[in-house]
């Protein structure tokens, strides 16, 4: 098996965990170089430019089929369910964000460029059979439904999918983002084509006269109430299946990598098409195919992308401990970024005593603890890729920009949650005693990757002395807001008049030494001054230190 090994602890001169703010390296963005017409600001701004161009021809057909009036009033039906669903995905995806252009660009293929595809593809295959079998209307309607708009649709958003897997397959980093990508993608196709059919089923009913709602509630409630999940269920497969290849062999040539994807797709058009013919059956089949088919189905994807969610958690929970103990983290915060319970309170904290800045940092350090996570998850699965040390680089420097605000903010929601069953003995403090993460001896390891063994540039003089501080997100000096006052079993502490250096970490009690008497707050809390309500900090780069965490009765 292959040796690899961490990086050096950062602890040298000005690179310790505690380490003030000081300038920043000249590169701390991974960012190959690409000839202009490469770029992805000019590759970002065309496809999204032609995708707005293909959301006005679609909407433009879907108004010239129905007119104006069915139009306004299946834009409005259809837009009900898009919010909730969306929320929904983005929830699922929370764990580990996709970037918003992939989100962008999933529901917008969906919604402009997969059903303008779909619209005339469907037309011509409909009368393609109509003249090829010399059917009957009603037969080519039939037969359109079962068999041309699944493989049409199917592979006009599965399309979506397949763009994303060649040019940003460092993205699907677990099953959840396949599940999550291709949801956005046919949630944007469903509900453009809600508002042809919405549209219609209003044409229908004004043709008949009376109050004109029987058909267009009907449709409203079978489209939107009673399926709205049909459209995502039927993609998730192809999703799942890039996810599939993407994650199985990471790293490594793979000659089947091409099976799982045409594997779901090919089960999205099965479920697709038998969802379409029970349809035109009786409304008893088809109930029949909805609760015994349709639903167990989305139960078990459900339940898969909880599963895969929690997985996730599990993963920063697992790995980063050893970038921990190489000292790019203090011990117990694996633990604490592996709750999305102490990650929502943190950054409701830092926005709440120190503005929204500070949030945004506690914010920006979860998402990169999170992707280095996965990154080398990835890599102990299978094999680094060509990028890894550039890429895990790239991560490390964001995390020790923002840690100044970050590890405070993250050890004071780790107490004020207080969540017995996460930390029984992981955090100090009244919950349990301390038990140290298992140790990772400098030297060769087995089973990672090993791009860590070398830092790459800007990293390759830092193995003696730690990497060097970054200065905090806030580039001008800020109005601190007044802290809370401290706890009343806390005593006062004097305000230095020069910073206290780093404290070292107390070693665990045990048979030679005895506990304390009285817990402190976790480790992650900088052992600085607290400075009076009064006072600012002397440097305004520098964040005031946190309130103490109150201490359980």
């Amino acid at each position: 098996m292959t040796s690899y090994t961490y990086p050096p602890a950062p602890d040298g001169p000005g690179g310790g965990p505690d380490a003030g703010p000081g300038p920043a390296p000249a590169a701390v963005h991974y960012r190959p170089r690409r000839p202009f017409w490469e770029s992805r600001a000019v590759r970002t701004g065309g496809l999204f430019t032609a995708l707005a161009v293909c959301g006005v021809v679609i909407l433009a057909v879907v108004r010239h089929h129905i007119g104006t009036e069915p139009f306004v009033v299946g834009l409005a039906l259809a837009v009900v369910p898009v919010p909730l669903i969306l929320w929904g995905y983005l929830w699922f995806d929370h764990v580990a964000p996709s970037p918003w252009q992939n989100v962008a660009f999933a529901f917008s293929w969906g919604a402009c460029a997969a059903t303008l595809v779909a619209i005339f593809a469907n037309e011509y295959g409909a009368k393609l059979l109509a003249s090829t079998l010399s059917a009957t209307p009603t037969q080519s309607d039939h037969w359109g439904a079962m068999f041309v708009a699944p493989l049409v649709e199917e592979s006009a958003k599965g399309t979506a999918l397949l763009l994303l897997f060649l040019a940003r397959r460092r993205y699907f980093e677990s099953l959840l983002d396949g599940i999550v990508l291709a949801g956005l993608t046919a949630t944007g196709f469903a509900f453009t084509e809600n508002i042809l059919y919405l549209g219609s089923a209003f044409n229908e009913d004004k043709a008949v006269g009376g109050d004109g709602v029987g058909t267009t509630a009907a449709t409203f409630i079978v489209r939107v109430v009673m399926t709205p999940f049909a459209h995502p269920l039927f993609t998730s497969m192809t999703g799942l299946g890039f996810a599939l290849a993407a994650t199985v062999r990471p790293g490594r040539r793979w000659r089947w990598r091409w099976a799982p994807p045409v594997g779901g797709w090919m089960l999205a058009m099965v479920l697709h098409g038998t969802w379409n013919g029970t349809s035109e059956l009786s409304p008893l089949s088809f109930l029949t195919v909805y609760v015994a088919v349709m639903v167990p189905v989305f139960g078990l994807v459900l339940s898969l992308a909880f599963w895969s969610r929690s997985r996730g958690l599990r993963t920063v929970r697992r790995v980063l401990p050893a970038y921990a103990a190489a000292g790019w983290l203090p011990p117990d915060q694996p633990a604490v970024l592996g709750s999305m319970r102490v990650r929502a309170e943190a950054r409701r904290e830092a926005r709440r005593l120190q503005g929204e800045e500070a949030g945004r940092a506690v914010r920006d350090y979860v998402q990169f603890a999170t992707h280095l996570a996965f990154l080398r998850d990835a890599a102990e699965r299978g094999a680094p890729t060509a990028d890894f040390a550039a890429r895990e680089a790239e991560l490390l420097a964001h995390l020790w920009h923002r840690k100044t605000w970050a590890g405070p903010a993250l050890a004071y929601a780790a107490r004020l949650t207080g969540d017995r069953p996460l930390w029984p003995t992981q955090l100090p403090g009244p919950h349990g005693s301390w038990a140290p993460y298992p140790s990772y001896p400098p030297g060769p390891q087995q089973g990672f990757p090993a791009p860590y063994a070398l830092h790459p540039a800007p990293y390759a003089g830092y193995a003696a002395q730690g990497p060097a501080p970054y200065p905090p997100p806030r580039q001008a000096a800020p109005q601190w807001p007044q802290w809370p006052a401290q706890p009343p079993s806390i005593p006062p502490q004097p305000v230095a008049s020069e910073p206290i250096p780093p404290q070292p970490v107390a070693p665990e009690p045990g048979p030679s030494q005895p506990a304390a008497s009285e817990p402190g707050p976790s480790q992650p809390v900088p052992s600085q001054p607290v400075p009076s309500q009064s006072a600012a900090p002397k440097d305004p780069y520098q964040p005031p230190p946190w309130p103490a965490p109150p201490r359980d009765s």
